[in-house]
């Protein structure tokens, strides 16, 4: 089974040399298209607000190339519940796998914020809660493999990749965290060489392609390329699945670094256009809904709602009444007079302690996928 097998490039991570003319002209476009989205991201003055949606996205899409098929609606359904104390026992495994990821994903991005670097500790962590309940709890979550593990095509007939063995394995991680911090080499360069080291590797039993693209916007974050931490890339990586892997292991397999690097800034391109035009239809929405609640809420409260709800855009009824900073009173009469105007749909009625349930549907239907 391993006679046709790519096995990982020992000693020859970083590249010793680059053919910049090879990629030069993808280099160029990525930066320019992902410095127009971040231009957008600075206009932004609540862009965790508007930009949450582009996370669970990201959960979605990442997932997905790992064959976990989730809704963006299965998501935050199960968050609502959550959010009110709801029974979530019946979710299935794939939304539950989606939303860890989402949290992890979130989790890492604030605590680079509160100054955490790239580390071997703040990596586990990410994995740890990445995997912490569900089908990933049987999985090591949080330690290294102390075991071989493949990479098999999607029959699971043959092994197409052997990555690091255990036992060289630390010495990689340390290698890779070195480059991630000290390589004097351009941010977008060295985003691209550490996804796909950090993939070569495999340091995890599961969850290593999950992990690998959480770093990405990570680290351009934490390069100060992007100065927010909202730029997700999985949407291309998963329209072209075969695409990424290709190129992934033509580095393993003939060094070919400067494939990978042209695959991946094309990606950034392509990705930041897109990127950029869902942020600026949800900046749109935003802006014109606070007119519209203004209107049809007739209250110097309406801006809370407005923001509870792009925050939010699916919730039990419960937690609009005592989280969104709304009256009490006023806030249960918002949500009738929100259906009434059809910004919100019913979802699932009320029924004994479980309270209604509601969908903001002119943000869902800019963010399903």
């Amino acid at each position: 089974m391993l006679e046709n097998a790519v096995h990982y490039h020992y000693n020859k991570f970083p590249p010793k040399s680059l053919d910049y003319g090879k990629f030069y002209k993808e280099l160029t476009s990525a930066t320019d298209a992902l410095s127009r989205y971040d231009q957008e991201l600075k206009k932004m003055h609540n862009n965790e607000i508007l930009l949450a949606p582009l996370r669970n996205q990201e959960a979605l899409l990442s997932s997905r190339i790992e064959g976990t098929i989730s809704t963006m609606d299965e998501i935050l359904q199960y968050e609502a519940n959550e959010d009110s104390d709801t029974d979530n026992k019946l979710v299935r495994a794939d939304v539950l796998e989606t939303v860890l990821y989402q949290r992890a994903l979130k989790n890492a991005q604030l605590a680079l914020e509160d100054g955490y670097d790239i580390s071997d500790a703040f990596i586990k962590q990410m994995h740890q809660q990445l995997l912490y309940f569900g089908r990933g709890s049987e999985k090591a979550p949080g330690l290294y493999k102390t075991e071989q593990n493949y990479l098999a095509d999607r029959d699971r007939r043959y092994i197409r990749f052997v990555p690091i063995s255990p036992d060289h394995l630390q010495q990689g991680m340390d290698e890779l965290l070195s480059y991630i911090k000290n390589a004097d080499e351009l941010v977008l360069i060295k985003t691209a060489i550490a996804h796909l080291e950090f993939e070569a590797l495999h340091p995890f039993k599961d969850g290593n392609g999950r992990i690998g693209r959480m770093l990405i916007p990570l680290i351009l974050w934490k390069e100060k390329v992007i100065s927010q931490p909202h730029f997700y890339i999985s949407g291309y990586f998963e329209e072209f699945k075969d695409d990424y892997i290709f190129a992934m292991r033509n580095v393993s397999e003939h060094n070919n670094w400067e494939l990978w690097l042209k695959f991946f800034f094309i990606a950034v391109e392509k990705q930041a256009v897109k990127n950029l035009e869902i942020t600026e239809k949800i900046q749109k929405l935003y802006e014109e809904m606070k007119t519209v609640f203004a209107e049809a809420l007739s209250s110097k409260y309406s801006i809370n709602a407005l923001d509870f709800v792009f925050t939010n855009p699916v919730f039990r009824n419960n937690k609009f009444t005592n989280k969104s900073a709304v009256p009490t009173n006023t806030a249960a009469k918002f949500s009738k007079k929100l259906v009434e105007e059809g910004l919100l749909v019913l979802v699932e009625e009320a029924s004994g302690s479980r309270p209604a349930m509601y969908s903001f549907e002119p943000l869902m239907k800019l963010v399903r996928i």
